[in-house]
This record gives structure tokens, C-alpha cells and sequence, in this order.
């Protein structure tokens, strides 16, 4: 009796201690599951928030509808709103077919998105023993990566950046631009000019390795696309508005501009606040991340950028002209917008609002300084707004990022600074950035112009077309057919007000 009890009272000790042995590994093999259910929710809450911000992202493409149709004449509405229309239909198949594999056939791991790293073939350059990146080389079609999800998620948010580019050239170009000529000039963007640059900034181009090859900061740095996505589309709108040439009636004899109002002021006003609204998509999604807090910091920024430069728009045309100008307020904010879009996760909020107050001011000469010192007629003021500020929001990004976020950016160890933080090297890097946008962009836009104008006859509409409006001849529909031609005036300026005869004559078609 006394064996069993002892017996018993051992099994009893010893119990315990072979459950402890047996819970070591029980509690291993748990903590690997839970972590991988953590790791798993955190690619999901990813894509969900990628994919969310792609969708904020194409809805821009209606206000960028609606701010271009607003500010040109009611006799070209149709025309202008079916080429932002339709630059989402044309821009995309091409980026598809070529466009995506150019710009991130080499980016590497998505690894945000669950670490897909069949992206990797980048052609490339060898010089003094360092490989500078030029183009991807995978993906053509989406081909070799067939319902690979991360993939179809990252080309559907750099797909709608792509066309927020390619219909920043429409308005300046806008009433007397040939449709056939804006199809074919699309799909060169599509398919050529944006994916190009995008790769040399995102896709692990040669502007990217700067900082890695030649310690140059961490190589040319745009968070959410001031120049790869803004300036490239300024800069083709340069380009191309300034072989087009301005509209019929824009420039007098004499030299002076004549002003040529848009017909809808109120449209282009909401066109802006959904433009605002997008760019929450635009800036905070390119962090590819739900799961980085910065986000907030991010949106926070953005809005604080797009008020304070509708505020400084607003004062520069109140106190210069005498009154505050809608259009330029809206043109303002849409400035402030682009010039935080490459330092949004990299600054403070006091920063934000000075980015975006310069923007506002900025904007404002650039309008004025490319209307009537270089000539080029912009309608919407596309070049200003997206060019100049482009080139403001990377080179603001090189002075004021604060070296608080951006550990490991293209493969640089430590956290993006500015040059008032102490990192001379970064500006350097953003100057070389904007520079060989102006030269990379402004060459293959040259050359996609002249193509488009041996392939479709030249760019711009008969004479005749522009004076009636584009709307019938071109679109065969009339954006207002029951409503009278009120809003296509020009208005003369002083000198040419003495006479009518004094409208300078329509430039030649290129």
C-alpha cells in the first residue's frame, strides 16, 4: 500500500515537469504560427491599401476632366473632356504591353507585397566597375507572371500614376490639337517616355544608384512622383505645346497676350477638390504599406501643402492684380500638391505648408513668365503647375528632408536628409534628377512628336476647325447642343483693342 502511494505521489511530482518538456516546443510552434498569420494579415492589410489607393488614384482622371474643360472654351468641351477620357484607355494598353516591363521588369522584391522578386531583369550599364540601370527588361504583356498578385497589384497603382502623366500634356495643348494626333502621341507616352524615367528614379535605374555608386545622398529621391509623374508631364506639355504653337488670336502683333477665359469655372473648381481628394491615394499610397504608420503623417502634409499654396495664389493675385483669380486659386493648390508629392514622408508639417506656400507664389510668375515672356500658350496652365513645380517638390526635398524617415532608400544605409540637415549630397542628387528629366523627357518627347506627325499628318486642326471650335469637326458632337457659343470670346488686350485686324495670324500646322 505504502509502494502505491509512493508510487503515486512520484507520478504526481513528475507530471508537471513532463508537461513543461513537452509545452517548449508546443509554444515554439505556436509563436512561428501566430507569427506567420501576423506576417500574412500585414501583406493582406498591404494590398488592400495599395489597391484602394490605385483606386483614389484613377479617379483623378475625372478631375483632371473637369479642371481642363473648365478652363477652355465651351466651343472645344467635348473634344478636350474625351482625350482625359480616353488617355486612360489608350496610356494603359500601351504601358501594358511594354510600358510596365520598361519601367519595373528590374525593381526587384515587392516586399511590401509579400516578397515576389521575379521582377529582376534590368538592362543595364557597366562603367568604371558600377552597373547603372536603363531599362527593364520583364513583363512585357504581364507574360511570365499570370495571376502572381502582387504583381497585378503593383501594375495597377503604377499603371494610374503613368496616366496622371500622360494627360497633363491635353490641356496644354488643348483646342487645336488633332485627335488622332493626341491617340497616337498617348501611346508613346504609354509605352516609352514615362515608364523610361519612372525606371531610372523607382525601378532601380541609374538616377536610384547614385547614392550607392557615387555616394550622392541616397541617389535622386521622389516618395510619390514630383518628377517622375509631374514634371515628366510638364515637361512633354512643353515640349509639345511649344512645336504645336498657341491658339489662333492668343498673341497680337505687337507682341502682347490676349487673355482667352475658360467657359466653366465652377467645373474646374470641383475638378480640383477631387484632384485634392485623389492625391490622399497618390502620396499616401506610395508607401505600398497600410501596415507604415507615416501614412498619416503623409496625408497630413499633402493637405497642408495644397491650402497653403491655394492661400499664397490667392494673396500673389489679390495684391499684384486686384483680385483674388479663381483659376489661379485652384491652380494654387494643385501647385502645393505637386511640390510636396516627393517630400511628403521626408518633412515636418511646418515644412509642408512652406513647400506649398512657395508653390502657390510660384506658380503664379511661372503662368505669367511662359505666357508672355517665352510665349507658349498653355490654357490650364499645365507646364506651370506640373513642370515648374514638379522641379520645386524634388529640390525642396533635397533641402528640408529631415533624416527622420528613409533607412536603407535605395540601398543606402541611414535616413534621407536635405541639405539643411546636413547632406549636401542628397541636393546634388536631386539636381541631377530634375536635369536629366528636362533632358531625357524633353528628347523623347521631341521625338514621339515628330513621329506622331509623320504617322497622322501633322498635330494641329485646319484653321478653320479651330475658329468654329474642335467639338463637331473633330468629335462629330457638340458638348452644349442646345445652348448658344457665349464662352469662346478672346479677349483683346489694350493695343489690340484699338483693332481687330491686329490678331496676329494663325501659326502653321507642324
Amino acid at each position: 500500500m505504502r509502494r502505491s502511494v509512493g508510487i503515486g505521489l512520484l507520478i504526481t511530482l513528475a507530471w508537471p515537469l513532463v508537461l513543461a518538456g513537452q509545452g517548449v516546443p508546443a509554444a515554439d510552434s505556436l509563436a512561428r504560427l501566430a507569427s506567420a498569420a501576423s506576417a500574412a494579415n500585414t501583406v493582406a492589410i498591404n494590398f488592400v491599401w495599395t489597391l484602394v489607393a490605385g483606386f483614389l488614384v484613377m479617379f483623378m482622371q475625372a478631375g483632371f476632366a473637369m479642371v481642363e474643360t473648365g478652363f477652355t472654351r465651351a466651343k472645344n468641351a467635348a473634344h478636350t473632356i474625351t482625350m482625359n477620357f480616353m488617355v486612360y484607355g489608350i496610356a494603359m494598353l500601351a504601358y501594358w504591353a511594354i510600358g510596365f516591363a520598361f519601367q519595373a521588369g528590374g525593381v526587384g522584391p515587392l516586399g511590401t507585397l509579400g516578397g515576389y522578386d521575379k521582377l529582376a531583369h534590368e538592362i543595364s550599364i557597366t562603367i568604371a566597375g558600377k552597373e547603372w540601370g536603363l531599362f527593364g527588361g520583364t513583363g512585357f504583356f504581364l507574360t511570365g507572371v499570370a495571376y502572381t498578385a502582387p504583381v497585378f497589384a503593383y501594375f495597377l497603382f503604377q499603371m494610374v500614376f503613368m496616366d496622371t502623366a500622360a494627360t497633363i500634356p491635353t490641356g496644354a495643348l488643348a483646342e487645336r490639337w488633332k485627335f488622332s494626333a493626341f491617340a497616337v502621341f498617348s501611346v508613346f507616352v504609354g509605352a516609352f517616355i514615362y515608364p523610361i524615367y519612372a525606371n531610372w528614379t523607382w525601378g532601380g535605374g541609374w538616377l536610384a544608384m547614385l547614392g550607392k555608386n557615387l555616394g550622392l545622398g541616397h541617389g535622386h529621391v521622389d516618395f510619390a512622383g514630383s518628377s517622375v509623374v509631374h514634371m515628366t508631364g510638364g515637361v512633354m506639355a512643353f515640349v509639345a505645346a511649344a512645336l504645336l504653337g498657341p491658339r489662333r488670336g492668343k498673341y497680337n502683333a505687337d507682341g502682347s497676350v490676349n487673355a482667352i477665359p475658360g467657359h466653366n469655372i465652377p467645373m474646374a473648381l470641383i475638378g480640383t477638390f477631387i484632384l485634392a481628394f485623389g492625391w490622399f491615394g497618390f502620396n499616401a499610397g506610395s508607401t505600398l504599406a497600410g501596415s507604415d504608420l507615416r501614412i498619416g503623417v503623409i496625408a497630413t502634409n499633402t493637405m497642408l501643402a495644397g491650402a497653403a499654396g491655394s492661400i499664397t495664389a490667392m494673396l500673389y493675385m489679390w495684391i499684384k492684380y486686384d483680385k483674388p483669380d479663381p483659376s489661379m486659386m485652384a491652380n494654387g493648390a494643385l501647385a502645393g500638391l505637386v511640390a510636396i508629392t516627393a517630400p511628403c514622408a521626408f518633412v515636418t508639417a511646418p515644412s509642408a505648408v512652406l513647400i506649398g506656400g512657395v508653390a502657390g507664389v510660384l506658380v503664379c510668375v511661372a503662368v505669367f513668365f511662359i505666357d508672355g515672356k517665352l510665349r507658349i500658350d498653355d490654357p490650364v496652365g499645365a507646364i506651370s503647375v506640373h513642370g515648374v513645380n514638379g522641379l520645386w517638390g524634388i529640390l525642396s526635398l533635397g533641402l528640408l528632408a529631415d533624416g527622420t524617415y528613409g533607412d536603407g532608400w535605395n540601398g543606402v544605409n541611414g535616413a534621407v536628409r536635405g541639405l539643411f540637415y546636413g547632406d549636401a549630397s542628397q541636393f546634388a542628387a536631386q539636381l541631377i534628377g530634375g536635369v536629366a528629366n528636362v533632358v531625357g523627357v524633353g528628347v523623347m518627347a521631341f521625338v514621339a512628336y515628330k513621329a506622331t506627325a509623320f504617322v497622322v499628318g501633322g498635330h494641329r486642326v485646319a484653321p478653320q476647325v479651330e475658329e468654329l471650335g474642335l467639338d463637331l469637326p473633330e468629335m462629330g458632337a457638340l458638348a452644349y447642343p442646345d445652348s448658344p457659343e457665349v464662352a469662346s470670346a478672346v479677349i483683346l488686350s489694350e493695343t489690340a483693342s484699338r483693332g481687330i485686324g491686329q490678331l496676329a495670324p494663325e501659326p502653321e500646322a507642324v
